[in-house]
This record gives structure tokens, C-alpha cells and sequence, in this order.
């Protein structure tokens, strides 16, 4: 699994955080002594800009930490300061999303619910191209295309992240750039199914009402725990990722209760193929 300098900066961010209250610093103390201001440190502690390693060496010897554990933290601070092959399309990829992709590129599980098209991991890259024309236009959408597909390497990888997916119903009957693609697609996932790191399962109309009717979302968990869940919830124009553990709790609840509700891994096969059949 390749290191994220995204997943680096905001353990980085956390551990910076966590040493200074328990040193019973204040941000205004803190950040006097580091010669920086109050905005700045409270930015770096939130993950929003990075922190050079030799900045962190002067805060981890102020909040007294030496030896292995401040070398340890020092090597994070370096890790995050590299860049992630994300990075080599910020020309279409905005700040917000580039965020989530640095997350996913470490993530070692992804939970999520989408409720009007196939996630983005297991798109082809006929219904990828459709859903960015439909979306955010022509410009760059090649770029944007070649983006998405790079993503799904994390599925992959010598260690795959395990992908549980809930899908409404209608993204399956939803005729996304006319019924060759919509086959292609749902042929796609049905074997991406049988992959022992992938669980894809279908909400079926049946199932009625549900608990994430208001809002689909990803849930990313990580190999190391000293990386917190986060819940990342996303549209046209902005992201937003909750990371206090009352919100992934409550995410991973909803999430629980739609694997009950929506069809059997092996249905939802079927089902799959039943639609496939359909536009074929």
C-alpha cells in the first residue's frame, strides 16, 4: 500500500494537536513560541496546510518530546510532504476532491451508499466519460476520465481495499449513455462482485423507505489505528469530511442497516445481470 501524504498530513496534524493540549498549552501560547500565528498553527492542527519537518521538530520540542517518538513523527512529517500522483491532475481535480482521493489512496476499507449513479471505483470508462459530460461539461474530460480510472488501482493493489457498496436500484435501470455502455457497466460490476475484496449490494424499490434516502456518503477506515474513520459526503461544487467518531458511528450504523435491507451479495448479482440482460 502506497503511503499518502494526505492520510500523513492529517495524522501529523492530529498528533501536533493532541501533544499541545496535553502540555496544557493554549494555541496563542503555542504559537508564540513557535513564531507563527495563532491562524496558521490552528490550520496545520486542522490538517488544512502542511508543516515542514523542521517546524515540527521545534514544536515537538517545545511540547517536550525527544528521542524515537519525536523522530517517528518527524518521518510522518517528511512522508506528507510528497506528492501524491493526485496531484499531477489539479488542473481538473478540485482541492476539496483531491482531499478525498489522498484519503482513498490509503484507505483499507471504503463503505458507501450512491443513489443515482455507480461509484466512481467501479465505473467504466464509457459511463465515467457520460457522467462527467453530463455533470461538468467537455473541458478536460479526458483528463477527468484518466483520473477516475488511476483511482481504481486501489482495488488492485497486492493489498486491496475492501469495498462494501449499497446501490439504489435506479442506478441500475438508469440508461447512462444509452444501453451499450449501461451493459458494459453492469457486466462490469457483476464480475468486479466476485472479487473477494468487493461486496456490492442492491437496494432494491422494494425496500421502501431507508435511512440514507437524504444523503449518499463513503465511510474510509484505515490499516493503521492511529488513523480515525472519516465520513465523506460530496456534490457539484464542494466536499465536506466529518471526522468526529459520534458522525462515523451514526454513517456506520445507516450503513449496517441498508446491508439488511438491500439484497443478498448473490441476489444482487442476479439482479445485476437481470438489468445487463436488459440493455444488452
Amino acid at each position: 500500500m502506497t503511503a499518502s501524504p494526505t492520510v500523513r498530513r492529517r495524522r501529523i496534524a492530529r498528533e501536533l494537536r493532541q501533544l499541545r493540549e496535553r502540555s496544557g498549552m493554549t494555541l496563542d501560547v503555542a504559537a508564540r513560541q513557535l513564531d507563527m500565528s495563532k491562524s496558521n498553527l490552528s490550520r496545520i492542527e486542522n490538517a488544512q496546510i502542511g508543516i515542514k519537518p523542521r517546524d515540527v521538530r521545534a514544536a515537538l520540542a517545545l511540547y517536550q518530546v525527544t528521542g524515537a517518538d519525536a523522530e517517528a513523527l518527524i518521518e510522518i512529517a517528511r512522508d506528507a510532504q510528497q506528492r501524491g500522483w493526485w496531484q499531477n491532475y489539479s488542473d481538473v481535480l478540485p482541492e476539496w476532491f483531491e482531499f478525498y482521493v489522498g484519503l482513498e489512496a490509503e484507505a483499507a476499507r471504503l463503505r458507501t451508499y450512491e443513489a443515482e449513479a455507480v461509484p466512481g471505483l467501479l465505473q467504466t470508462e464509457a459511463y465515467a466519460r457520460e457522467v462527467y459530460r453530463r455533470t461538468a461539461g467537455e473541458e478536460g474530460l479526458e483528463r477527468k476520465v484518466a483520473a477516475r480510472l488511476r483511482r481504481q488501482e486501489v482495488l488492485r493493489r497486492d493489498d486491496p481495499v475492501e469495498l462494501s457498496v449499497v446501490l439504489n436500484e435506479a442506478v441500475l435501470w438508469r440508461p447512462v449513455g444509452g444501453p451499450a455502455v449501461m451493459a458494459e457497466q453492469l457486466t462490469h460490476m457483476a464480475r468486479a462482485a466476485q472479487s473477494l475484496n468487493v461486496t456490492i449490494q442492491v437496494l432494491p424499490f422494494s425496500a421502501g423507505g431507508h435511512p440514507a434516502m437524504s444523503s449518499p456518503y463513503v465511510i474510509l477506515s484505515f490499516a493503521d489505528a492511529a488513523d480515525a474513520s472519516v465520513v465523506y459526503l460530496d456534490n457539484l461544487t464542494m466536499g465536506l469530511a466529518l471526522e468526529e467518531a459520534a458522525h462515523v458511528h451514526g454513517y456506520s450504523l445507516v450503513h449496517e442497516e441498508l446491508c439488511r435491507l438491500a439484497l443478498s451479495p448473490a441476489d444482487s448479482v442476479a439482479r445485476l445481470k437481470e438489468a445487463s440482460r436488459h440493455f444488452a
